[in-house]
């Protein structure tokens, strides 16, 4: 008798690179493909070769659009993937942008990277993929209706559950045919918090045999914020930023949270809570994406209120131009950008040309992975570079994360505790490694047996049996990385720290001899 597996080849160990393997008798299926974010040493496991064979897939299942679960399916193409990616219509709507807007940034930091690399006479890279692989990918999209079975692969069908999270986002129920009858995976994708402008609550089945649960906010409890506390709260912020006199920079993921962004916007300058200030969205894809949220508007916007995505203050700027020009203003305006941990995008020249002002705020309205820029802004560190660049921070640095579009810990137990029972076993992902613990424990407090709770690690697999979950021994070596900060990091901040100590000198005098005592140490 052949048993499924599951191999977590993405957020097992940190939030990113969601990637899930699924092996069974009549083939091999994934869910999701994500791209790895965080500190260089993450990242750079996107350049590598996929852990398994590309080719033996027939077949993707897409939870939802964020690069993080979607930004290696061109990769995937590239390397001999042939099969269909199932997804909602929503999500089907937002790849159309999003997956060639990937390719185009990574084509735009090759070219950046190398241009240093031929000054430094180190050697050039190539991008993951382009623009025109991703771009190719687009017709092999097949959107399919939530809360309906659809057969997926001989003796596999799926149905997806409304997540909460995004716009087309879902849980992915799989149910997969064997010689003990069917077996029932619940994939729950990202898990959304309820009470959201466009969102109702997650949803999802009773009774799975076998369920992998996220856990980006698993160690933290939220405070209860009600949708009009949450936009109170961000027009307090904006109204102190504002009366400093400089712009307010909010870096926004450009999917959903900009959106809402925009939504509370509108009712309070309509409420008269904030003087009708400039907003500029300043994102080629959040402006797509947000023309994607107009037409799913009828169905998502549940408030009934007007569209709030065209105000005479709010000016979309598209083109590289027009976002340089916003460089000049140095009064009062919001400058909403991508991307929202500030790693990429055109949010990174508007930190450049900001941070150092006294006069200016960040608004950081969303998770960010440890080791990114928006992270190192969040820790309150005193410089920053970027672009090669060392940028001292001077402006405010706020954080607003009640517009989290993930569950806390209160909310992740609920959801997970509403499909017991669960009489195989809990797989929890999606999470670093502290908040996947106390999940863990969470469930455990809640009467879960804790021998059926599983922390998978990167690359692990896991046969899915009667008598519950047991590892397999890999054939290939488990890939090590750590989410924290490394060693990019670190060279970073003593580059820094450096600059710092040699300008704090009392003389020319002094600085050579700091120098000497440097060369020295170096060898």
């Amino acid at each position: 008798m052949t048993h499924p597996t599951i191999t977590f080849h993405g957020a097992a160990g940190g939030v990113t690179g969601s990637c899930f393997l699924v092996r069974h008798a009549g083939g091999v299926l994934l869910v999701d493909c994500g791209m790895f974010q965080g500190s260089k040493s993450v990242q750079e496991l996107n350049y590598r070769d996929f852990p398994f064979d590309p080719t033996d897939v027939s077949v993707l299942l897409l939870t939802h659009a964020h690069i993080d679960h979607s930004g290696l399916i061109p990769k995937l193409y590239r390397h001999g993937f042939a099969g269909q990616v199932v997804t909602t219509r929503g999500t089907a709507d937002l790849l159309t942008f999003m997956l060639p807007d990937s390719g185009f940034i990574q084509e735009s930091e090759v070219r950046r990277l190398n241009r240093r690399n031929r000054q430094r006479g180190g050697r050039e890279v190539e991008p993951i993929y382009t623009q025109a692989d991703a771009e190719r990918v687009l017709s092999r999209i097949r959107p399919v209706d939530r809360d309906v079975w659809i057969n997926v692969e001989p003796g596999v069908r799926a149905r997806f559950w409304d997540a909460g999270h995004i716009l087309g986002s879902a849980s992915i129920e799989l149910e997969i045919q064997g010689d003990d009858g069917p077996q029932r995976i619940l994939f729950s994708g990202d898990i959304g918090p309820g009470d959201k402008p466009f969102h109702g609550n997650p949803e999802g089945p009773a009774r799975p045999d076998w369920l992998v649960v996220e856990s980006t906010y698993g160690g933290r409890d939220r405070p209860l914020v009600t949708a009009a506390e949450r936009r109170a709260q961000l027009g307090a912020e904006l109204k102190e930023a504002l009366a400093l006199g400089g712009p307010v920079l909010i870096p926004a993921f450009a999917v959903e949270r900009t959106q809402e962004l925009l939504y509370d916007l509108d009712l309070l300058f309509d409420e008269g809570v904030l003087p009708t200030v400039n907003v500029f969205l300043d994102s080629p894809l959040a402006i797509h994406v947000t023309r994607v949220f107009d037409r799913h508007l009828p169905e998502i916007n549940t408030a009934g209120t007007p569209a709030p995505f065209s105000r005479r203050n709010l000016h979309l700027t598209e083109d590289v131009e027009a976002s340089k020009r916003l460089n000049r203003i140095t009064g009062e305006a919001i400058i909403i950008a991508a991307s929202g941990m500030c790693e990429a995008g055109r949010i990174r020249h508007h930190l450049k040309n900001n941070l150092w002002r006294q006069s200016a705020t960040v608004l950081l309205v969303g998770y960010q992975a440890p080791a990114t820029l928006g992270r190192l802004l969040q820790e309150g560190v005193a410089a920053v570079r970027i672009h090669g660049e060392e940028v001292q921070v001077r402006a405010r640095i706020r954080t607003l994360d009640t517009y989290s579009g993930h569950a806390d810990r209160g909310h992740l137990l609920r959801w997970t505790l509403d499909r017991l029972p669960v009489s195989g076993g809990i797989f929890v992902v999606h999470g670093e490694e502290q908040e996947r613990a106390t999940l863990k424990g969470g469930l455990a407090e809640a009467g879960i047996d804790p021998a059926k709770i599983h922390i998978p690690a990167l690359d692990s697999q896991w046969q899915l049996t009667g008598l519950g979950a047991r590892t397999v021994e890999a054939t290939t070596a488990p890939r090590a990385v750590t989410a924290a900060r490394d060693w990019h990091n670190d060279y970073a901040a003593t580059m820094l720290a450096l600059s710092e100590k040699v300008r704090a000198e009392k003389d020319d005098a002094a600085r050579e001899a700091l120098l000497a005592r440097v060369k020295a140490a170096l060898g």
